[in-house]
């Protein structure tokens, strides 16, 4: 039996779309979009990020931490 051939349509990466969009550590509004609510960074099959852009992404978020504008782990109320 020959199985039916799906073709899916790739999502583009937002900031390959948008050439102007800066990746920067000091927008911690647009890089918790990319962080659990625990604090974990999501990775590139749920944020649609192409490789090169995921690893700016990362980096940045990494520097945000380390300069304490974001913190490494959410603070878990039981």
């Amino acid at each position: 039996m020959i199985r039916p051939t799906f073709s899916y349509k790739k999502r583009a990466c937002r900031y390959c779309e948008d050439k102007e969009a800066e990746i920067d550590y000091k927008d911690t509004a647009s890089l918790k979009k990319f962080t659990s609510d625990l604090g974990k960074i999501i990775g590139r099959k749920k944020t649609g990020l192409c490789a090169k852009h995921q690893r700016q992404v990362v980096r940045e978020i990494k520097r945000a931490r380390y300069m304490a504008l974001m913190p490494y782990t959410a603070q878990v109320k039981f």
